[in-house]
């Protein structure tokens, strides 16, 4: 129990810590939607922050909600693979590709490999689908509505979701799953919400090259804890207790 505990904070915390350092990357992929949300907004709520930050908010727990249903749909196929591969070799399996996805997205952000944007392809059907779904929501009038595109934007093609939704493969199962992709969404809030915010500023920041490459190699970091989380000293502690 013990072991699979360890395994499972390890996700988490690579998950809440990944959507943190993924910041800038969120900013370039997301910061024109909710950017564009916002400024379509009534002037007398863009003016007003109190008025504001419940949208913004709505946005985001929408887009989390998303995200926390893929984490669940993830630990699924986590359950799938381990019948026929064995719990233990299916798992490392699963923990090595997730941590090459994740690899894969750091040096993508950071500018060294662009061809990873060809994973992001691999949703474009899905948000093809869903997205006029989105569209119709706008201006958007309501809190209910802010939540429902939310919802739809969390379905946004994009390698970094992908790369979270490897490693809640790797939680164990469906509901550490969704709670991995929960710790992720929550991770990105800070930037996000930011640009809702502070729109031009959180923008520019992240068209500055230096500030990309710190998060892609903060990916690549991220990446080598998700392929030996034995590193993570919360389960080298763990590991100790059990003797």
């Amino acid at each position: 129990m013990h072991n699979l505990d360890s395994g499972f904070s390890t996700s988490y915390l690579v998950a809440l810590v990944m959507g943190l350092f993924s910041a800038l990357h969120c900013l370039g992929m997301c910061g024109s939607i909710i950017g564009t949300l916002t400024l379509s907004l009534r002037k007398e709520i863009r003016e007003n922050k109190a008025l504001l930050v419940p949208f913004v908010f709505s946005y985001n727990l929408g887009r989390i909600t998303s995200y926390t249903v893929a984490g669940f749909l993830a630990g699924l196929v986590h359950n799938m693979l381990m019948m026929p591969l064995g719990e233990g070799e299916g798992h490392r399996i699963l923990q090595i590709v997730s941590a090459l996805i994740m690899a894969g997205a750091g040096l993508h952000i950071a500018g060294w490999f662009p061809r990873f944007a060809y994973i992001e392809k691999s949703g474009v059907l899905l948000w093809k689908a869903i997205e006029p779904y989105g569209r119709r929501l706008i201006p958007v009038q309501t809190l209910p509505q802010a939540y429902v595109f939310g919802m739809i934007w969390g379905w946004l093609p994009c390698g970094l979701v992908y790369a979270a939704v490897g490693l809640a493969t790797t939680a164990g199962n469906e509901y550490r799953g969704a709670l991995t992709m929960l710790a992720f969404g929550v991770g990105t809030l800070p930037a996000v919400v930011g640009v809702g915010l502070m729109t031009s500023l959180m923008v520019r920041l992240s068209s500055m090259k230096k500030f990309r490459q710190a998060a892609g190699i903060s990916l690549i970091l991220l990446a080598l804890l998700a392929a030996f989380p034995w590193l993570n000293p919360g389960v080298v502690h763990a590991m100790h207790d059990n003797f």
